[in-house]
Protein backbone atom coordinates (compact mmCIF):
# COMPACT_ATOMS: atom_id res chain seq x y z
CA UNK A 1 0.00 0.00 0.00
CA UNK A 2 1.55 3.72 -0.93
CA UNK A 3 1.62 5.97 1.39
CA UNK A 4 -0.12 9.22 1.32
CA UNK A 5 2.00 12.14 0.74
CA UNK A 6 1.61 14.49 3.38
CA UNK A 7 4.65 16.62 2.72
CA UNK A 8 5.73 16.10 5.64
CA UNK A 9 2.81 16.77 7.95
CA UNK A 10 2.60 13.87 9.67
CA UNK A 11 6.09 13.77 11.08
CA UNK A 12 5.81 17.49 12.43
CA UNK A 13 2.58 16.45 14.15
CA UNK A 14 4.31 13.92 15.95
CA UNK A 15 7.58 17.08 16.43
CA UNK A 16 5.48 18.84 17.71
CA UNK A 17 3.55 16.38 20.07
CA UNK A 18 7.30 14.91 21.17
CA UNK A 19 8.37 18.53 22.17
CA UNK A 20 5.38 18.75 24.56
CA UNK A 21 6.07 15.20 25.71
CA UNK A 22 9.69 15.71 26.78
CA UNK A 23 9.50 19.50 28.22
CA UNK A 24 6.20 19.91 30.00
CA UNK A 25 5.84 17.32 32.36
CA UNK A 26 6.24 18.84 35.19
CA UNK A 27 4.15 21.46 34.45
CA UNK A 28 0.77 18.95 33.74
CA UNK A 29 1.93 17.61 37.27
CA UNK A 30 1.47 20.24 38.51
CA UNK A 31 -1.58 21.44 36.76
CA UNK A 32 -2.98 17.70 37.43
CA UNK A 33 -3.09 18.41 41.46
CA UNK A 34 -4.81 21.81 40.60
CA UNK A 35 -7.44 19.58 39.30
CA UNK A 36 -7.35 17.00 41.69
CA UNK A 37 -7.54 19.59 44.73
CA UNK A 38 -10.87 20.59 42.64
CA UNK A 39 -12.16 17.57 43.06
CA UNK A 40 -11.54 16.64 46.70
CA UNK A 41 -12.88 19.96 47.32
CA UNK A 42 -16.35 19.03 44.89
CA UNK A 43 -14.99 21.98 42.85
CA UNK A 44 -16.09 22.58 38.95
CA UNK A 45 -12.92 22.36 36.42
CA UNK A 46 -13.69 25.32 34.29
CA UNK A 47 -12.02 25.76 30.42
CA UNK A 48 -12.11 28.78 28.66
CA UNK A 49 -10.85 29.21 24.82
CA UNK A 50 -9.77 32.82 24.54
CA UNK A 51 -11.24 33.13 20.59
CA UNK A 52 -11.95 30.93 16.89
CA UNK A 53 -10.74 27.28 17.35
CA UNK A 54 -9.63 27.31 20.70
CA UNK A 55 -12.72 27.38 21.91
CA UNK A 56 -12.88 23.85 19.93
CA UNK A 57 -10.59 21.97 23.19
CA UNK A 58 -13.95 22.99 25.55
CA UNK A 59 -15.86 20.52 23.57
CA UNK A 60 -13.52 18.10 23.82
CA UNK A 61 -13.36 17.98 27.24
CA UNK A 62 -17.01 19.05 27.86
CA UNK A 63 -19.45 15.68 28.41
CA UNK A 64 -16.93 13.61 26.47
CA UNK A 65 -16.95 9.59 26.89
CA UNK A 66 -13.94 8.90 29.30
CA UNK A 67 -13.90 12.96 30.45
CA UNK A 68 -14.20 14.39 34.02
CA UNK A 69 -17.53 15.08 34.76
CA UNK A 70 -17.27 18.45 36.39
CA UNK A 71 -15.76 20.49 33.46
CA UNK A 72 -17.38 23.77 33.15
CA UNK A 73 -17.24 25.19 29.95
CA UNK A 74 -16.65 29.05 29.48
CA UNK A 75 -18.73 28.81 26.44
CA UNK A 76 -19.58 31.99 24.79
CA UNK A 77 -20.98 31.23 21.42
CA UNK A 78 -19.78 34.67 20.15
CA UNK A 79 -16.12 33.77 20.14
CA UNK A 80 -16.63 30.60 19.03
CA UNK A 81 -16.45 29.16 15.46
CA UNK A 82 -20.03 28.58 15.99
CA UNK A 83 -20.35 32.45 14.55
CA UNK A 84 -19.75 33.82 11.83
CA UNK A 85 -15.98 33.94 11.41
CA UNK A 86 -15.97 38.00 10.67
CA UNK A 87 -17.69 38.64 14.29
CA UNK A 88 -15.78 36.19 16.31
CA UNK A 89 -12.52 37.82 14.82
CA UNK A 90 -13.98 41.33 16.13
CA UNK A 91 -15.29 39.71 19.25
CA UNK A 92 -11.91 37.79 20.72
CA UNK A 93 -9.87 41.32 19.59
CA UNK A 94 -12.60 43.50 21.63
CA UNK A 95 -11.30 44.84 24.93
CA UNK A 96 -13.78 43.85 27.96
CA UNK A 97 -15.30 41.20 26.34
CA UNK A 98 -13.27 38.62 27.58
CA UNK A 99 -13.91 39.60 31.38
CA UNK A 100 -17.93 40.69 30.61
CA UNK A 101 -17.58 36.44 30.03
CA UNK A 102 -15.77 35.51 33.59
CA UNK A 103 -18.05 37.88 35.48
CA UNK A 104 -21.39 36.28 34.01
CA UNK A 105 -19.72 32.74 35.31
CA UNK A 106 -18.48 34.12 38.69
CA UNK A 107 -15.82 32.03 39.37
CA UNK A 108 -14.74 32.15 43.27
CA UNK A 109 -11.31 32.56 45.03
CA UNK A 110 -9.35 29.04 44.32
CA UNK A 111 -11.58 27.49 41.87
CA UNK A 112 -9.50 26.31 38.87
CA UNK A 113 -9.74 27.77 35.08
CA UNK A 114 -7.89 26.17 32.18
CA UNK A 115 -7.26 28.72 29.91
CA UNK A 116 -6.37 27.55 26.08
CA UNK A 117 -5.09 29.65 23.71
CA UNK A 118 -2.07 29.37 21.45
CA UNK A 119 -1.41 33.01 20.50
CA UNK A 120 -2.06 34.16 24.33
CA UNK A 121 -1.80 37.77 23.54
CA UNK A 122 -5.54 38.49 22.36
CA UNK A 123 -7.91 41.08 24.37
CA UNK A 124 -10.24 37.93 24.79
CA UNK A 125 -7.72 35.82 26.52
CA UNK A 126 -6.03 38.66 28.68
CA UNK A 127 -9.40 40.17 30.30
CA UNK A 128 -10.40 36.89 30.89
CA UNK A 129 -7.65 35.88 32.45
CA UNK A 130 -7.10 39.21 34.44
CA UNK A 131 -10.37 39.07 35.65
CA UNK A 132 -10.12 35.68 37.10
CA UNK A 133 -6.88 36.67 38.50
CA UNK A 134 -8.73 39.35 40.01
CA UNK A 135 -10.98 37.01 41.93
CA UNK A 136 -8.22 34.98 43.16
CA UNK A 137 -8.72 31.64 40.35
CA UNK A 138 -6.07 29.32 39.51
CA UNK A 139 -5.08 29.89 36.11
CA UNK A 140 -3.92 26.46 34.25
CA UNK A 141 -2.60 27.95 30.88
CA UNK A 142 -2.00 25.99 27.83
CA UNK A 143 -0.42 28.21 24.83
CA UNK A 144 2.60 28.75 22.84
CA UNK A 145 5.49 30.78 23.82
CA UNK A 146 6.62 31.42 20.15
CA UNK A 147 3.63 33.76 19.74
CA UNK A 148 3.84 35.10 22.70
CA UNK A 149 7.38 35.75 22.23
CA UNK A 150 7.42 36.58 18.13
CA UNK A 151 5.02 39.03 17.71
CA UNK A 152 6.18 42.39 17.68
CA UNK A 153 4.20 44.05 21.15
CA UNK A 154 2.46 47.44 18.80
CA UNK A 155 1.21 44.61 17.12
CA UNK A 156 -2.62 45.32 16.75
CA UNK A 157 -4.12 42.40 17.98
CA UNK A 158 -2.49 42.38 21.23
CA UNK A 159 -4.42 43.72 24.40
CA UNK A 160 -3.40 47.33 25.35
CA UNK A 161 -1.30 45.99 28.48
CA UNK A 162 0.76 44.09 26.12
CA UNK A 163 0.37 41.24 28.46
CA UNK A 164 0.89 37.76 27.56
CA UNK A 165 -1.31 34.77 28.69
CA UNK A 166 1.64 33.06 30.99
CA UNK A 167 2.03 36.38 32.91
CA UNK A 168 -1.26 35.22 34.97
CA UNK A 169 -0.64 31.89 35.02
CA UNK A 170 -0.33 29.70 38.23
CA UNK A 171 0.95 26.78 35.61
CA UNK A 172 2.03 27.27 32.45
CA UNK A 173 1.94 24.81 29.61
CA UNK A 174 3.55 25.31 26.32
CA UNK A 175 2.29 23.56 23.14
CA UNK A 176 4.94 25.16 20.72
CA UNK A 177 2.59 25.96 18.19
CA UNK A 178 4.78 27.90 15.70
CA UNK A 179 3.77 31.46 14.51
CA UNK A 180 1.28 31.61 11.83
CA UNK A 181 -0.02 27.81 13.20
CA UNK A 182 0.22 26.25 9.29
CA UNK A 183 3.19 24.27 8.82
CA UNK A 184 3.06 22.27 5.46
CA UNK A 185 4.24 24.07 2.24
CA UNK A 186 3.22 22.55 -1.07
CA UNK A 187 5.70 24.14 -4.47
CA UNK A 188 3.50 26.27 -6.57
CA UNK A 189 1.51 27.62 -3.29
CA UNK A 190 3.33 30.37 -1.08
CA UNK A 191 0.74 30.05 1.74
CA UNK A 192 1.63 27.34 4.30
CA UNK A 193 -1.18 24.88 5.04
CA UNK A 194 -1.95 21.95 7.38
CA UNK A 195 -2.56 23.60 11.24
CA UNK A 196 -0.74 21.97 14.48
CA UNK A 197 -2.74 23.88 17.20
CA UNK A 198 -5.95 22.10 17.59
CA UNK A 199 -4.56 18.57 17.66
CA UNK A 200 -1.54 19.64 20.20
CA UNK A 201 -3.96 21.43 22.75
CA UNK A 202 -6.50 18.56 22.31
CA UNK A 203 -3.31 15.93 23.18
CA UNK A 204 -2.55 18.42 25.96
CA UNK A 205 -6.49 17.93 27.22
CA UNK A 206 -6.85 14.68 26.93
CA UNK A 207 -2.57 14.44 29.47
CA UNK A 208 -4.29 16.72 31.86
CA UNK A 209 -7.02 14.41 32.39
CA UNK A 210 -4.98 11.28 32.23
CA UNK A 211 -2.93 13.04 34.69
CA UNK A 212 -6.09 14.00 37.03
CA UNK A 213 -7.08 10.56 37.19
CA UNK A 214 -3.99 8.95 38.05
CA UNK A 215 -3.72 11.57 40.80
CA UNK A 216 -7.11 10.74 41.67
CA UNK A 217 -6.98 7.44 42.29
CA UNK A 218 -3.43 7.98 44.39
CA UNK A 219 -5.09 9.99 46.62
CA UNK A 220 -8.05 6.97 47.37
CA UNK A 221 -10.19 9.61 45.29
CA UNK A 222 -12.92 8.21 43.06
CA UNK A 223 -12.66 10.61 39.95
CA UNK A 224 -16.10 11.53 38.21
CA UNK A 225 -15.22 10.17 34.69
CA UNK A 226 -18.38 10.51 31.85
CA UNK A 227 -19.28 6.92 30.48
CA UNK A 228 -20.58 6.93 26.71
CA UNK A 229 -23.92 7.84 26.67
CA UNK A 230 -24.08 5.92 22.96
CA UNK A 231 -22.98 2.57 24.88
CA UNK A 232 -25.05 0.35 26.39
CA UNK A 233 -26.16 1.22 30.23
CA UNK A 234 -24.32 4.30 29.39
CA UNK A 235 -27.13 6.81 30.17
CA UNK A 236 -27.54 4.81 33.40
CA UNK A 237 -23.84 5.19 34.64
CA UNK A 238 -23.79 8.69 34.14
CA UNK A 239 -27.38 9.30 35.68
CA UNK A 240 -25.60 10.36 38.57
CA UNK A 241 -23.40 12.58 37.57
CA UNK A 242 -26.18 14.27 35.51
CA UNK A 243 -28.04 14.62 38.69
CA UNK A 244 -25.17 16.30 40.59
CA UNK A 245 -23.67 18.61 37.75
CA UNK A 246 -26.81 19.60 36.34
CA UNK A 247 -27.83 22.88 38.54
CA UNK A 248 -24.01 23.88 38.22
CA UNK A 249 -23.10 23.07 34.99
CA UNK A 250 -24.29 25.88 33.29
CA UNK A 251 -24.39 24.50 29.66
CA UNK A 252 -25.01 20.67 30.62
Amino acid sequence: MTRINDYGYFEKVLENLDKVNETQGENIKKAGSLMTDAIANDRLISIYGGGGHTTLVMGEMFFRAGGLANINPIMETGLSVFNQALKYLEFERTVNFGSSIMKYYDLKKDDVLIIFHNIGINAATIDAAMEAKKNGVKIIAVSSSFWQEEMPQDHFIRHPSKKNLFDFADVAINDFNPVGDAVVNIPGLPTSIAPLSNIVDFYIAHLLEIETVSQCLERGITPPVWSSANEPGGDEKNAAYIEKYKSRVKML
